[in-house]
């Protein structure tokens, strides 16, 4: 019986961008809950911040092996780099929020959501595009490109004939 290799191929940006939509959601809205439950047995930045790195790795699995099509684990360097990006996207919520209630002096709840929400959508689009073109980037060369040796052509004095075949 002869063995075939079946060759992934990466996913198109929309297919991509679905499967990283689906899969960066169900994380989160499972990390939501995990928050909430590990906060009552600890204070929540502690348990924001474990369930926000469990969830990073998570993530990072399911996008290399579902979202970006590799279907296989997650290298080091993509968990480093998909941990920098969501420590990006991280700091641009911060940064919505404090812009919020600087600007504004009691914001409502709705504006708070909407101005979050907002963020973490744009945040998320960036974070897609950084995974898919840098962190789970295909065909990417991993050697250093090298330069063949070039050797000087040896001259010779051509007359007529090596010229023109027709002289």
């Amino acid at each position: 019986m002869e063995a075939t290799h079946c060759r992934q191929t990466a996913p198109g940006a929309f297919l991509a961008f679905a499967r990283f939509t689906l899969c960066g959601g169900g994380v989160g809205i499972a990390s939501s809950f995990a928050v909430t439950a590990l906060a009552s047995w600890m204070p929540w930045s502690l348990a924001n911040a474990a369930i926000t790195a469990a969830s990073t790795l998570l993530a990072t699995e399911l996008h290399a092996r579902f979202t970006f099509g590799a279907g296989k684990r997650a290298t080091r360097r993509q968990h480093t780099q998909s941990a920098g990006s969501a420590a990006a996207a991280y700091l641009v919520t911060c940064l919505a929020m404090f812009l919020l209630h600087h600007l504004v002096a009691t914001p409502g709840a709705l504006l708070e959501q909407t101005v979050y929400l907002g963020a973490s959508a744009l945040a998320g689009i960036a974070r897609f595009a950084v995974l898919r073109l840098v962190v789970f980037a295909r065909n990417r060369s991993q050697a250093p490109a090298t330069t063949a040796a070039v050797r000087p052509v040896p001259t010779v004095p051509a007359g007529p004939a090596q010229l023109c075949p027709a002289a």
